[in-house]
C-alpha cells in the first residue's frame, strides 16, 4: 500500500499521545513555499521530515564531522566529534519520544540542528568568541542562538529566502534549547515536550559519551568513578547480567549503555504530562557524575591544554580579521557589522580549517 501525505498524517495522529505535537497542526513556516511549487509537485513527506532532510543536506551539518566534542576532531579516530554527538542525541531523543508517545520526527530534527552553530574547539571555542565579541562592544556568543541563525539566515540553499525555512516548532526547540552547559536561571516550561526531551537527551549523550571517551583515552580512570552512586547502580546491574571478568573495553561499553538506560528509564517513569525531567534522585546522581568528569577529565592538563590552544587561536584569528576585513569571504561581509561577519565565519569553521587559517595569516603554533 502506498501512503500519501493525508494517510501519513492520519497514521501519525493515531499513534501519538494527546499531548504530542502533530505534523498537521504545525504553526507552519516563515515563508510560504506553496507558491514556489508547480502543479503536481507536492511532497508526501510530513513537515518535520522535510525539516530533518534540509538539516542533513546542509553544509553546516557536514562540518560537524570535524568539530570538537571534547577532543579536537583530529585527535583520534575513535573519539566523538560534534557530529557523532549530534547523532547520539538524535537517537536518544527518538527512544524517549517513542516510549512517551511523542513526535519522534520533531525531536530528532531539533537534535540534528541543535549544535549547527557550535564553533570549533568545543566550549573553549565558544568562550573565545564570547570574549572577542564583548571586547569590541558586541553582545557575546551563545551557540544555541548561533544554531538558530544558521538555519534562519546563513545557510543559503533556496532562491526565494535565506536559511532553511524550518517549521516554527523546530525553531522554538532551538531557541529554547538548554542543558547544564548553558546559561543558568532560564526556564522554558512552555516549550513542547519534544523540545524538552532533546534538552535531556543532549545531557544524557554528552555525559555518557564523554565518560566513555575519557576512560578509553586513559585520562579518566575506572577508580575515579567507583564512588559515584549512578556508577555503582549500573555496575551492580552489569555484574548481575554478565558476571565478573569482562575485559575493560567490554566492561566500559556495558557500563555506559546501562547508565544511559537508567537515565532514560528515570525520565519515562516520572513523566507526569506536565514537564519532561529527571527525578530529584537522578538529578543528584547525574550532578555527582558530572562533577567527577569536570575534575578528572575536562579540566585535566591533556584536555584543557589542547582546548586552550584552540581558544587562543580563535582569539588571534578574530583580531586579525578585525584588522584585515578583506580576508573574510565576501558572502559574510554582506553583514553590516564586521564583528558579526567574523563571528559567523569563525563559528562555521572546522577545527582543521581554523588551524589552517591561523597558520596562513597569524603565524602562531597550533595544537
Amino acid at each position: 500500500m502506498i501512503y500519501n501525505k493525508a494517510d501519513l498524517e492520519q497514521l501519525e495522529d493515531k499513534r501519538l499521545a494527546p499531548y504530542a505535537v502533530r505534523s498537521k497542526d504545525s504553526k507552519g513556516r516563515k515563508f510560504d513555499e506553496g507558491k514556489f511549487r508547480g502543479p503536481g509537485k507536492g511532497s508526501a513527506r510530513l513537515c518535520f521530515q522535510k525539516d530533518r532532510d534540509r538539516i542533513i543536506h546542509s553544509k553546516a551539518f557536514r562540518r560537524l564531522d570535524e568539530k570538537t566534542q571534547v577532543f579536537p576532531a583530529f585527535f583520534g579516530d575513535h573519539y566523538r566529534t560534534r557530529l557523532t554527538h549530534t547523532l547520539e542525541v538524535a537517537q536518544i531523543s527518538r527512544d524517549i519520544c517513542r516510549r512517551m508517545g511523542l513526535n519522534e520526527d520533531l525531536a530528532e530534527t531539533i537534535a540534528l540542528a541543535h549544535d549547527l552553530g557550535h564553533p570549533p574547539f568545543g566550549h573553549a571555542g565558544e568562550d573565545a568568541l564570547d570574549e572577542a565579541l564583548k571586547a569590541v562592544g558586541a553582545d557575546g556568543f551563545e551557540h544555541n542562538q548561533q544554531s538558530k541563525r544558521v538555519v534562519e539566515k546563513l545557510e543559503k540553499l533556496y532562491p526565494n529566502f535565506d536559511g532553511l525555512n524550518l517549521s516554527i516548532e523546530v525553531l522554538e526547540g532551538l531557541e529554547k534549547h538548554k542543558t547544564s552547559w548553558d546559561q543558568e536561571g532560564v526556564e522554558f516550561a512552555d516549550m513542547h515536550f519534544e523540545g524538552q526531551v532533546v534538552n535531556l537527551a543532549d545531557e544524557i549523550a554528552y555525559t555518557n559519551h564523554d565518560m566513555d571517551d575519557g576512560l578509553r583515552s586513559g585520562i579518566l580512570k575506572l577508580d575515579d568513578l567507583e564512588g559515584a552512586a549512578l556508577w555503582k547502580e549500573a555496575k551492580s546491574d552489569v555484574l548481575l547480567r554478565y558476571g565478573e571478568g569482562l575485559e575493560d573495553e567490554v566492561f566500559i561499553s556495558r557500563m555506559v549503555s546501562q547508565i544511559i538506560y537508567l537515565m532514560i528509564d528515570d525520565i519515562v517513569a516520572v513523566f507526569d504530562e506536565m514537564k519532561v525531567q529527571f527525578s530529584g534522585e537522578m538529578s543528584v546522581k547525574v550532578s555527582e557524575l558530572r562533577e567527577i568528569l569536570f575534575e578528572k577529565f575536562y579540566l585535566s592538563d591533556e584536555v584543557k591544554g589542547r582546548l586552550d590552544q584552540g581558544r587562543d587561536m580563535i582569539g588571534t584569528l578574530f583580531s586579525y580579521y578585525m584588522s584585515n576585513p578583506e580576508e573574510v569571504p565576501a558572502k559574510y561581509r554582506e553583514e553590516e557589522r564586521l564583528e558579526i561577519a567574523i563571528k559567523d565565519y569563525i563559528a562555521g569553521m572546522t577545527d582543521r580549517f581554523l588551524e589552517k587559517e591561523v597558520k596562513k595569516y597569524a603565524n602562531i603554533s597550533a595544537p
